[in-house]
């Protein structure tokens, strides 16, 4: 039996082994690691296997595609934790913060300042993850390695936000391990515990360089058609 013919939750276990399995060989503590198990595009259907399994963390790209379908699966499984994993505009954060636990794409000050906005009008703000444009790329959201630093500051001391980590998306065409390593020094000079790196093909390398959550999609659900 070939994976793709395999049900999404036998993918699942097969994911979860090779986490563990690079958890224990990297001399990690079990538990190192959470799985973002990424249910873009795909419908209620499709994910309540993968629920029933166990898995509860989930994360979807688009504010108005979670919307649709993640209130009703939280009637069934009432302890889901949901990760915003796409870009967030500056207009939508109240949308955003009444669904998402946990915000992984602040990469702008005024993002910053509009999350500050709502949380003055008495919005609980969820975890926040700053995203790094580790690769320099003009077509991706991020902020640049060299403006990290700043940006931290800015949300943390002067903004007071929750930002607990860094994510990043490496360059396709570039050995990821690079990016993990570059992503995992900033955010130790910033002390931020949690690094949000790794996906479908390169998520056990994520682990092997520090990685505390990787966003697995098309590992889990199979192949995607467009949204």
């Amino acid at each position: 039996m070939t994976q793709d013919t395999l049900t999404s939750p036998a993918r699942l276990e097969l994911v979860r082994q090779a986490i563990a399995a690079t958890v224990q060989a990297a001399g990690r503590a079990v538990g190192d690691v959470t799985l973002v198990a990424v249910s873009k595009t795909f419908a209620p259907d499709d994910i309540r296997p993968v629920l029933e399994t166990g898995q509860r963390v989930f994360g979807e790209n688009r504010v108005q595609e979670a919307h649709g379908k993640w209130p009703g699966l939280r009637e069934s499984f009432s302890d889901i934790e949901l990760h915003l994993i796409g870009p967030l505009q500056s207009n939508k954060v109240d949308d955003a913060i009444s669904l998402f636990d946990v915000i992984e794409t602040l990469d702008r000050e005024k993002l910053a300042r509009a999350l500050v906005a709502e949380r003055d009008k008495g919005q609980a703000l969820p975890d926040l993850f700053v995203q790094v444009n580790t690769g320099a790329e003009p077509q991706k959201a991020g902020v640049l390695p060299e403006e990290v630093d700043a940006f931290v500051r800015l949300c943390r001391e002067e903004l007071s936000l929750p930002v607990v980590g860094l994510m990043c998306i490496p360059p396709v065409d570039e050995e990821p391990a690079l990016h993990f390593t570059l992503l995992e020094k900033i955010a130790q000079r910033n002390n931020l515990q949690k690094l949000s790196m790794g996906m479908s093909g390169d998520f056990e390398t994520a682990v092997e360089f520090g990685a505390t959550h990787v966003r697995v999609g098309s590992a889990i659900f199979g192949s995607r058609t467009a949204p």
